[in-house]
């Protein structure tokens, strides 16, 4: 079992680790613009030949500090290189540097070559060769804050090079986000159902091509004639050939069953006949039908009452005259919402604004990357007009008192929020006791709005109608006031049964969206989980955590999804250790890191009871954060209570925290006492729970509590109090 790393444009970090999955990787979990995963050499040969998604496939040779041109030689060097290539064959390198003393990523790579080169000259008396184009041995070295990894690039050039353009227009898609717009618009399932595509300006063909070797089950890499591997010493050349015919086969029976299917039209005539000559190249020209005319006369073809119509517009960037793209997707918009009722759409839209130029809503929207373009794909599902809308009921009175009090708070919060960068917030909280529930805004990066309102427990005289009744007005209420449609508002219910009132079913969409926070981004899921990932009350918590973790290590226990380590980093910690006991949350804490460029054994993801990992861990840590459930009988850990047990866990912490050190705990039990009798005579505590509470929770003053611990200059043996508050505990 080895570890590789797939990159990709960013945006498609989720599609990519969905695709690995499916091709048999282990260990999947993203990163910024890329992927890690593991598996033998058959599965990165796989990642090679079948990713329609990725970019490059590397395999880590070494990792190790390279601060300085001597360390990153020696670095280089460490590596026996005649297990990987010939004295008489050729190499390449790339590096790319960020945040590190070295900063020239040329000097950088010639460095590389300059220690493999230098090796084989000294053991064997000659050297390899540099070749730029298809070398035998491809380099690839990051270096990220002085820490470099130096792998070999299995791929050797670019796997959205596919083999078969020939020609290609003024302003080509690339394969890799060709397919992830099929993939996002959900290409695959509408053929399946019989459907047709539809690219109204098709330019060279992309995603027609794609399209169609989608739906054939041909490999994107079948007809590539280089892999970085090729000439790689390790290289199985029988598992590659066996790989290839088997690629072969399917690719054969899936062309014999597709179906003619796939219309293109541009308004360039020369872009029709480039369309055509890539087709031929792909093998699919024959299932294309391509014409010349303007997009705004599309029409669906004759036969197809479902099917995808997919395009990738002008920006302006690119093409046109900006000022005339507005009227393009206007057009566009229009056309499709007279003549495609019962298909989708997709349109990469260059920005908001040309997006909303369509007049049509879109179903889902995402953030896509087009080089170093950052775009929106808008999907669309198109359905039939109706003759007159319908008109809305008029509010209730109490539901009226509701929106005048949600514009209060929004009128009230806007420009503060505005002013503070906050994103993500709370909006109401039961301010009036009829309307009980929280309201919670959550803003994507790219400024949509999504809303996530968590209804509070009724009192038992409030019948279950009433109680429903008023949700439904909180809904509808909150989506007018903040411009939210209903499939972007989570909601969250109480149903009354055995043992009280409890949370009803959750979804399972498994949908993430990407905030941000404190110049920081955060995946959340408002779907489900009982809560979504990024705990709104303690943001001002983590802005404390990152203003003391500069030279600290930092230790986050019942670390969750890991938003406080992602900000201890940020803060100049010189490590950082996450403990949660469930994998699911260390896999999206993982996440979290990567989707901030913090990586590598710096930070360090544990999967253990947090008193369990205390007894077994020899470190010491600068800055340790406690923040526990208030209760916990997992069946993997002894049972928690966090009013019994939390001076027993802030006095194990002491056996880990530096003299300087501090401890931030806090909690969210709102009955909760600080044992200060058991916890005086070793640390000095500041209450800093009125402090801590953000401006928009100032109506839940107790919604937790927070305080900072440290040491007293001279404080007692710690393990005498420990084993007092332990003894007291089991009485």
């Amino acid at each position: 079992m080895s570890a590789f790393f797939a990159t990709c444009p960013k945006g498609l970090e989720y599609l990519l680790r969905d695709e690995l999955a499916a091709l048999g990787a282990e260990d999947v979990r993203e990163a910024l613009a890329g992927v890690h995963f593991a598996g033998s050499l058959e599965t990165a040969y796989r990642a090679c030949l079948w990713s329609r998604l990725a970019s490059r496939v590397l395999m880590p040779l070494a990792e190790f500090d390279a601060a300085t041109d001597e360390a990153l030689y020696a670095g280089v060097q460490s590596i026996d290189w005649s297990q990987h290539l010939a004295a008489h064959g050729t190499l390449a390198v790339d590096a790319v540097t960020a945040q590190s003393r070295l900063t020239h990523s040329q000097f950088i790579a010639q460095r590389v070559k300059d220690a493999v080169v230098d090796q084989f000259r000294q053991r064997e008396g000659s050297r390899p060769g540099v070749d730029t184009d298809e070398p035998d041995v491809r380099l690839n070295l990051r270096l990220r804050r002085d820490r470099a990894t130096l792998s070999l690039d299995l791929s050797g050039s670019p796997l959205h090079r596919r083999g078969w353009r020939e020609l290609q227009g003024e302003a080509p898609l690339k394969e890799n986000l060709a397919a992830a717009m099929l993939l996002r618009a959900r290409w695959p399932e509408i053929y399946a159902e019989g459907g047709a595509l539809l690219d109204p300006m098709c330019g060279s063909g992309t995603l027609l091509v794609e399209g169609a070797w989608m739906a054939a089950d041909v490999a994107p890499g079948l007809h590539r004639e280089y892999y970085g591997f090729l000439g790689w010493a390790r290289h199985d050349i029988a598992l590659w050939r066996r790989l290839l015919e088997e690629a072969r086969q399917r690719a054969e029976a899936g062309l014999r069953s597709l179906r003619a299917c796939f219309f293109g039209s541009d308004a360039d005539p020369r872009m029709v006949q480039t369309a055509k000559r890539n087709a031929q190249e792909a093998g699919v020209a024959g299932f294309l039908t391509l014409d010349r005319h303007d997009a705004t006369h599309v029409s669906p073809p004759p036969g197809y009452a479902r099917g995808l119509v997919i395009t990738n517009p002008p920006y302006g960037e690119r093409l046109g005259d900006r000022a005339e793209l507005p009227r393009l997707y206007r057009a566009l918009g229009e056309a499709l919402r007279e003549r495609f009722a019962g298909w989708r759409a997709a349109v990469l839209a260059g920005d908001a604004e040309l997006g909303h130029a369509m007049p049509l809503r879109a179903e889902k929207k995402y953030t896509l990357y087009n080089g170093a373009l950052e775009t929106q794909l808008l999907v669309f599902e198109l359905h039939a007009r109706s003759e007159a809308p319908r008109e809305a009921r008029p509010l209730s009175e109490g539901a009226q008192m509701l929106r005048n009090r949600l514009e209060k708070n929004l009128r009230h919060l806007r420009k503060r929020l505005a002013r503070e960068g906050i994103h993500c917030w709370r909006a109401y909280d039961q301010d009036l006791p009829e309307y009980a529930a929280a309201i919670d805004v959550y803003a994507r990066v790219d400024g949509e709005p999504w809303l996530h309102v968590q209804e509070y427990r009724a009192p038992a005289e409030i019948p279950a109608e009433t109680a429903r009744q008023r949700l439904r007005e909180i809904v509808r209420v909150a989506g007018e006031v903040f411009g939210v449609p209903r499939e972007r508002i989570a909601l969250k219910t109480r149903e009354r049964g055995k043992g009280g009132s409890k949370y009803g079913q959750l979804d399972q969409r498994g949908e993430f969206i990407e905030v941000e926070e404190g110049g920081l981004r955060f995946l959340v899921n408002l779907t489900d989980y009982l809560d979504t990932g990024l705990f709104l009350d303690h943001r001002l918590v983590r802005q404390k955590l990152r203003g003391l973790a500069e030279g600290r290590r930092f230790l986050n226990l019942f670390a969750y999804t890991a938003t406080a380590s992602v900000y201890a980093a940020a803060g100049g910690a010189r490590d950082t250790t996450s403990v949660d006991l469930s994998g699911t949350y260390l896999d999206w804490a993982s996440r979290n890191l990567s989707l901030n460029g913090f990586a590598g054994s710096q930070h360090r993801l544990v999967q253990a009871d947090a008193m369990a990992f205390l007894k077994q861990d020899r470190e010491r840590y600068g800055l340790i954060y406690v923040d526990p459930p208030t209760f916990s009988n997992s069946k993997r850990a002894e049972d928690f209570d966090v009013q019994r047990d939390h001076a027993a866990l802030l006095l194990a912490c002491a056996e880990h925290l530096a003299q300087d050190g501090v401890i931030v705990f806090s909690n969210n039990f709102r009955r909760f006492k600080l044992d200060r009798e058991a916890l005086d005579e070793r640390f000095s505590i500041e209450d800093w729970s009125t402090a801590s509470i953000p401006f928009d929770f100032a109506r839940r003053a107790d919604i937790h509590g927070c305080w900072l611990l440290r040491f007293h200059p001279q404080a007692s043996p710690w393990m005498e109090s420990v084993n007092h508050v332990r003894k007291q505990a089991k009485r």
